[in-house]
Parts: structure tokens; C-alpha cells; sequence
């Protein structure tokens, strides 16, 4: 076996450009014939005491013995280990590659100190692991000892990607994602400290050093007290934080250490193809740090591609799975393999809220580096601002590390610009109302006139979006520190403010507003009481803006209507297209075939996991069923398949005896309403429904407008913009339009959603209603007394498997072992396997 041998090949050959291979564990395929693994204990750089280091290493190798390969060093973010890249790398190898991936120093199972990605430590260690790349017999090599290697890392390890490209010319192309370009200025902006971002920082290594009765590795102090306040830090990253804690500011020689564990400092030297992948809802390590980077690069010539993510430190994607939807693979197969250019084209992700999205919009641009500049007109008198004694109250915009929760709860109460515009502790700046649709894409700029009672001032800036109704929300909950020093007390200072850097679309009617505050609660603020009076030197707000279309061309908004309404609008299109003519052609036969046939369906994803596994189950005429389970059941994964949303990976759907395929004529007989409805928000309710209707091509006559309006039960409010309803009136807007055209068949995703009791019990008539008239419903929900009040019929799912059927009636007879088996489900006492079932 090639694994073997090569393992041996290591063991013999004892020291490796100075760092010792020590087996952990003998070599293993988790899948046979694909992939081999090998756990490595390596010895590395010692520390600044000589006490001796050593790695927790993992490679993951093809298991075919032909040929030599490109080889991939995968790199953990802080706090993390090789552990969490397992998956990933076991992806790669599976596809030809050889991955390497390690534990860091002062982590997991490996030894040593945190020096915060160290060129003299950590970035050393990695050249040591391409040092045993350069060892193996099954990697591709460029010339002796130098490995064709790419390195791929998050956070933590993405500047350890890019200082080692930096410093080792051997590295051929890079990936790395939510990282910093000067680790000083990214924990000290405009020289204010991000307090809260470096407790949280440092909180997790000090916590696991308290768990093991100090650092674990390395003992620094008599009575081990000093291993418990700097955990696993070395001594002078533990020094350097501490000061930062009690002044609030980085000292020169914290200045210098940083900057040295910064890409900054090296970028000039990287020669390796880049592909930068960034946060948008990031306000540890933001955009603008990514924007150096990729501007540096360029300058420099070279090859250099920007992704900007809907995710970050702040939650979302890209913390561990860096190289999922970011074109990774795709730059290490161009790059390390000679596949196809995959280009520089800079893509982005735009949230659309408004139009009630729950994916952000992945759009593109030709250019990274080409913006318009759009200026937009601001007004507002010169305010007075406070800064309380303390810092207390403080405004809050984001609370690191929660920032989508934060933002979700504050837009859905309103409260968002209270929290953050604190009564006198804040200035606001309106501009005029935006005239035509815009794409904002980098960081707004703003000239403020600013004026302090004492010698300097720090004060915080953000952009929000104000909507034609005075609601106002703050694009990704980020915020702009800024310090200024040597003012004149009472002389206004002119200054340039760049407020944060962010991707969204400003629609028509909208406004920007421009909000300064005293304070902020994730940032350190001056202790003393002052004052500030905050005005407009220039009343231009310069927006950069970009403009792009969809991933895979055409106009980023082809068709509002079809945007707003989404792929189920897509397939009422085509298939009113195509099946225009039904009645005329016998396309769609109705005959004696069951309203709906599910048969084997599974939806395996790509890590393993069975979502749907082996589902069948049939709907008659007449009946209301209840698709029924608890969360995570597959329920609406299996509702996607039923209407083509997604494809499975193995059996199939029909509906009146057709089967169900994308765009399939016989789905202009099924209406739905699958996670959630989409309108525009501009449009009344009444509206909606009609441009729905035009979009699938069929004559109005056939709509049953009034219908529709009369299900939904909105009153005068059906006349009003969608903009004004409630989550529970949007949801009846919802299933009023599947039901536009009365299909024969009719799919509710958790239609209860957001409806108070009164209306549930009005939709439970509305449903049999439309099921004695020959129809059919199918309903999905985890409520079990919902389902019992509402359904004819009922298929229950656990754990992606059908696991009980039959009439709802049959559960509540008898002797009640149904309803018992039921209820065992949805508290969790039934295994993998259940097989208990009720006869239909």
C-alpha cells in the first residue's frame, strides 16, 4: 500500500528539515479504495525556552498507487483543530488530491504556545508541513523539495495562508476566507479598541488552560497562577492583551507585534494566485481588510479574485467550510492541476429582505476593482452629542459574535435605530429618497464638521436604510470607529469619515441615514463625560456601487415580479407555457390515478446525510392529509421534491399519473406554498395575487381572484401594500395564492405559521372545504394536535422515514397504541428504526 510505504519512507527517514515524524496511529481508509488517512504526532520549532514541540497532523491521500498528485495544507481558524477540517479534507483527497491538515500550536492536542499566527512559530510550522509534503512519493513536485501545494484556511488560518505564501515561495495558490490584513488595525480601528472582540478572542483559550490547571504544556510560574490568567498565550501575546484591557490602546510594541503577524507585512512578497473570500456579516476582521489585501496583490500583478459571503465571525457560512459555494476547489484545480481558468470575477451576496428572501442573492460583477460613485444629498442641522461618564448606556449596533440574532430581533421589533441612536447621545442625517434601483457594494463616504470640549474625540458611524414608512434597519449591524486627536476644544475639525463596508440594494423610495453616536458597546470609549456637536462639512453622501447579474448571467433584476415570487413562479411560467392548452390536448388525464403518488423518494446530501430515505405514500381525492413530524423530520424537503424544487436522488412523484419534473405540465395542477411566500412589498395584496397569475400565462377568468381575496379574509387590508401586513397577513396572502386557479392539488408547508387562533380555526374549514369539493390538500406541520383538528389523513415522518399512515380518525380509536407510538416520536423516544405502522 502506497500509504504504508510512504510511512515508512517518513519513520526512516527521522529528521525532515529539522522536524521529526513520530507515528500516532497506523494508517486508515474510512472509505476503501478512496481515500487513505494517517495520523502524525510531528516535532516542530521549539518554543523560546526549548521546551519541544510537537503537531497533531493528519493526510489524507487518494488510495490509488498511480501517479503523484497536488497536495492542499487545510488550516483551522482560532480555538479550533484539525478535527474540524476532517470532512473537507476527506472531500479533496476523494477528488486527487493530497491534503494535509494540523492542529496549530497552543491547540487541541498539539504542544506549544499562541503566538497569533508568529512568522518565527506558527507560519514556520507550516513550512515544515510542506517540508513532509516534499517528502512523499505520491505528491506532484515543481522541483526538489518544493511540492505543488495550495494552503486554504478561515480566519486564523487564512492569514496563516497568506503570511506563508509570504515567506515560503514554494506555496502555489492560496484560499483564504474571513481573515485579517493588518491584525492592528482590525482589533484597533482608527485606533479604537474592539473590547468585546478581544475578550471573546482571547476567552476560549483561557477557559480550556482553567480546565487543565493552567497552560497544560508549559509551566511558567511556581503556583501556576500565571498559567491561569494567560492559558495557553505566550507570555508576550498575554502581556500585550492585558495592556490593551486596561489603557483601551495597542502601545507601540503591541503595534509592532501585530503588525508582524499581518499579511500586510509580507503582502508585497506574494507571489501565489489568490482567491480572497470575505464575511459580510463580519465586524471582527471586515471587508476593508479583505480590500487591502486584494488591492496590494494587484498592484503587485498578481492573479487576484474577491468573494464576498453572506456570513462570518458574526454567524452565518464561512467559519469552517471555507471552500463551500466560494469557487476554492475550482482555484486550487486551475492553479495546482492545470483545470480550467475559473476567472477573477468579483461575486457578492445581497440580502433582499424586503422582498422576504431566505437566501441572500449571489450576483457578480466583471471588475472587483471598477465602482461608480453615486452621491446622494444629506440634511440635517449640526446636533449636540454626550458621551456619558463610564461609556454607560451604551448604544448598541451589534453584539460580537450574535450579529444576525441581534439584527433578526431588533428589525422584527423595530427597535433597532433606538437601541443605536441613544436620545442624546446621537446625530442623524437623512439623504433625499433614492429615485432608481442601486447596487451598494464597498464602503460610503461622508465629510462631517466635528467639534469636542476636550482635546480628542471618539465617536462611531454607520449607514442605514430608512423605507418609505420611517423603518429603519442597518445593513449587517456594522458600525465605523473613529478616533480624533489633537483638536482644538470648541474649533470645528473637518473630517472624512468611511463608514462601514457592506453589500445591499437601495430600492426606490428608500433613504440612507447617516447616524453618529458617543458610544457603542462592543468598542472601549473614553471614561470622562464630553461633548461633541456633530454637523455636515459636506452634505454629499458618496455611495460606491456596482453592476452586476446573477451568478450565471443575465440582468441582476431580470423581472422584479419573477424575483419577488421566486423558482415557484419560474415553474407556474413554464408550465402555463407548455400546458396552456391542457383541456384542448388530454395532456394532463385525470382518470381513476390518485391525486398524488410519492414512491421511494430518497435526498442523500453530499456529507452522508439522508434527509428523505425511502419515503412512499399516496393522496386520494377528497382527502386533507397531514405530512407530520418533528423538526428536522425531512418534511419540507420532501414537500420541495414533491413540486420539483430540488431533485432527488432516486425515486419519483406523480401527480394525476404524470410524473413531477422541473417545468412538468401537470404542475398548473398544484398550487403551494413551501417556506414561506415572497411578494412585493410595494404592491397592494390584491395586486400580488393578479401579477402571480399573469406570470403563469392562463386567462384571468380562471384565477378566482375574489376567491383567493375571500380565503385570505383581509379585509380592506387587501388594498393596502404588502409592506404594511403582518407576518400572520402575509401568510394568508401566501396560501391565498396557491389556491389562485383552484388546483386539483394543493401543498401547505406549515401553513398555521403566524396565524392566531381564530384564523387557524377558519383555515381548518377553508382546507376541508376545498377537499369536499373533490380536491385534494396536503399539510405539513410538527404540530400533532394541529394535524389531528385539521386532517382526514395523515403520514408521519421520523428521521427521514415514513414510520406510521393512515386515517387521522384510526389514531384516536381503538385502543390507542397509534396515538401512544405517536407520541413516543415527537418526544424523542423512538431509535433509527421504527417500525410501527396503521393500516389506511
Amino acid at each position: 500500500m502506497r500509504a504504508a510505504r510512504a510511512f515508512a519512507a517518513w519513520v526512516a527517514a527521522g529528521l525532515v528539515a529539522g522536524a521529526l515524524v513520530v507515528p500516532a496511529g497506523s494508517a486508515r481508509a474510512d472509505d476503501p479504495g478512496s481515500v487513505h488517512e494517517q495520523d502524525l504526532q510531528v516535532l516542530v520549532g521549539p518554543e523560546v525556552d526549548g521546551t519541544t514541540v510537537s503537531l497533531d497532523t493528519s493526510v489524507f491521500a487518494p488510495a490509488d498507487d498511480a501517479g503523484r498528485h497536488a497536495a492542499i495544507v487545510l488550516a483551522h481558524g482560532f480555538g479550533g483543530s484539525k478535527d474540524d477540517l476532517t470532512d473537507q479534507a476527506r472531500e479533496l483527497a476523494g477528488d486527487g488530491y493530497v491534503v494535509l491538515t494540523y492542529t496549530a500550536r497552543g491547540f487541541g492536542d498539539s504542544g506549544g504556545l499562541i503566538h497569533l499566527d508568529s512568522p518565527d512559530y506558527e507560519v514556520a510550522d507550516a513550512s515544515r508541513m510542506i517540508d513532509l509534503l516534499a517528502q512523499r512519493d505520491d505528491v506532484e513536485m515543481d522541483a526538489p523539495g518544493d511540492p505543488v501545494v495550495g494552503i486554504a484556511g478561515a480566519s486564523y488560518g487564512g492569514a496563516l495562508a497568506l503570511l506563508t505564501a509570504g515567506l515560503d515561495d514554494r506555496v502555489d495558490a492560496i484560499v483564504p476566507a474571513i481573515t485579517w490584513n493588518d491584525l492592528g488595525q482590525a482589533l484597533f480601528p482608527d485606533g479604537v479598541f474592539k473590547q468585546w472582540w478581544a475578550s471573546l478572542f482571547t476567552q476560549g483559550a483561557l477557559a480550556a488552560a482553567a480546565r487543565d490547571g493552567g497552560s497544560s504544556k508549559q509551566e511558567r510560574s511556581p503556583d501556576g497562577l500565571e498559567d491561569l490568567l494567560c492559558g495557553r498565550f505566550a507570555p508576550d501575546v498575554c502581556r500585550l492583551f492585558q495592556r490593551a484591557t486596561r489603557t483601551g490602546r495597542a502601545d507601540a510594541a503591541a503595534r509592532r507585534y501585530l503588525r508582524a503577524s499581518s499579511p500586510a507585512s509580507v503582502v508585497d512578497d506574494i507571489t501565489a494566485p489568490t482567491l480572497l473570500v470575505q464575511g459580510e456579516q463580519d465586524s471582527l476582521f471586515g471587508l476593508d481588510q479583505a480590500d487591502r489585501t486584494a488591492r496590494a496583490l494587484a498592484d503587485a500583478g498578481v492573479p487576484v479574485a474577491v468573494r464576498w459571503i453572506d456570513g462570518g465571525h458574526d454567524g452565518g457560512a464561512g467559519l469552517t467550510g471555507q471552500s463551500a459555494g466560494t469557487g476554492a476547489e475550482d482555484w486550487f484545480d486551475h492553479y495546482l492541476r492545470g483545470g480550467p481558468d475559473p476567472g477573477t470575477a468579483f461575486r457578492l451576496a445581497l440580502p433582499a429582505p424586503a422582498l422576504g428572501a431566505t437566501d441572500p442573492d449571489e450576483v457578480q460583477a466583471p471588475d472587483y476593482f471598477e465602482r461608480d460613485l453615486t452621491g446622494l444629498r444629506l440634511g440635517g442641522r449640526d446636533q449636540p452629542v454626550l458621551a456619558p461618564a463610564g461609556g454607560e448606556p451604551a448604544a448598541i449596533t451589534s453584539i460580537p459574535g450574535t450579529g444576525p440574532l441581534l439584527g433578526q430581533a431588533v428589525t422584527a421589533s423595530g427597535q433597532g435605530l433606538a437601541l443605536a441612536a441613544l436620545p442624546g447621545q446621537s446625530a442623524t442625517f437623512d439623504s433625499e429618497p433614492v429615485r432608481s434601483p442601486m447596487t451598494v457594494a464597498g464602503a460610503p463616504t461622508v465629510q462631517l464638521s466635528i467639534t469636542s470640549s476636550t482635546t480628542d474625540a471618539v465617536l462611531f458611524a454607520s449607514a442605514w436604510i430608512v423605507d418609505a414608512d420611517g423603518r429603519a434597519s442597518l445593513p449587517r449591524q456594522l458600525v465605523a470607529p473613529m478616533r480624533l486627536s489633537g483638536i482644538v476644544p470648541g474649533a470645528a475639525q473637518r473630517v472624512e469619515v468611511t463608514l462601514p463596508a457592506s453589500a445591499y440594494r437601495l430600492e426606490p423610495g428608500q433613504r440612507m441615514r447617516v447616524v453618529v453616536s458617543a458610544t457603542d458597546l462592543g468598542f472601549a470609549v473614553p471614561d470622562d463625560a464630553r461633548v461633541y456637536r456633530v454637523g455636515l462639512a459636506d452634505s454629499t453622501l458618496t455611495l460606491p456601487t456596482v453592476r452586476t447579474v446573477p451568478v450565471g448571467g443575465g440582468p441582476s433584476v431580470p423581472v422584479p415580479l419573477l424575483v419577488a415570487l421566486g423558482l415557484a413562479v419560474l415553474l407556474a411560467l413554464v408550465a402555463g407555457l407548455v400546458g396552456r392548452r391542457r383541456a384542448r390536448s388530454g395532456t394532463v388525464p385525470v382518470g381513476n390515478a390518485a391525486v398524488l403518488e410519492v414512491d421511494g423518494l430518497v435526498k442523500e446530501y453530499r456529507n452522508g446525510f439522508r434527509a428523505v430515505d425511502g419515503v412512499s405514500w399516496r393522496a386520494e381525492r377528497g382527502q386533507v392529509l397531514g405530512l407530520l413530524g418533528p423538526n428536522g423530520a425531512g418534511k419540507t424537503t420532501t414537500m420541495r421534491m414533491l413540486v420539483g424544487l430540488i431533485r432527488s436522488d432516486s425515486g419519483e412523484v406523480r401527480v394525476l399519473g404524470q410524473r413531477v419534473t422541473p417545468g412538468a405540465p401537470v404542475l398548473r395542477e398544484v398550487g403551494c406554498l413551501i417556506e414561506g411566500p415572497g411578494h412585493l412589498p410595494h404592491l397592494t395584496g390584491r395586486a400580488n395575487l393578479a401579477a402571480y397569475w399573469a406570470a403563469t400565462g392562463r386567462p384571468v377568468a380562471e384565477a378566482g381572484l375574489e376567491e383567493a381575496l375571500q380565503i385570505a379574509d383581509l379585509g380592506a387590508a387587501a388594498d393596502r401594500p404588502v409592506r404594511s401586513y403582518s407576518h400572520g397577513m402575509r401568510q394568508r396572502l401566501g396560501i391565498a395564492q396557491a389556491m389562485l386557479g383552484l388546483p386539483e392539488l394543493l401543498l401547505l408547508d406549515e401553513p398555521t405559521n403566524g396565524l392566531d387562533p381564530t384564523q387557524i380555526r377558519g383555515l381548518r374549514s377553508v382546507l376541508q372545504r376545498y377537499a369536499d369539493a373533490g380536491r385534494t390538500v396536503v399539510v405539513s406541520s410538527h404540530l400533532l394536535g394541529e394535524v389531528e383538528q385539521t386532517c382526514t389523513h395523515v403520514v408521519v415522518m421520523h428521521r427521514g422515514r415514513v414510520v406510521l399512515t393512515g386515517a387521522v380518525d384510526e389514531l384516536v380509536a381503538g385502543d390507542g397504541e397509534a396515538r401512544r407510538h405517536l407520541e413516543e416520536i415527537f418526544m424523542g423516544l423512538v431509535g433509527d428504526d421504527p417500525t410501527a405502522q396503521v393500516t389506511r
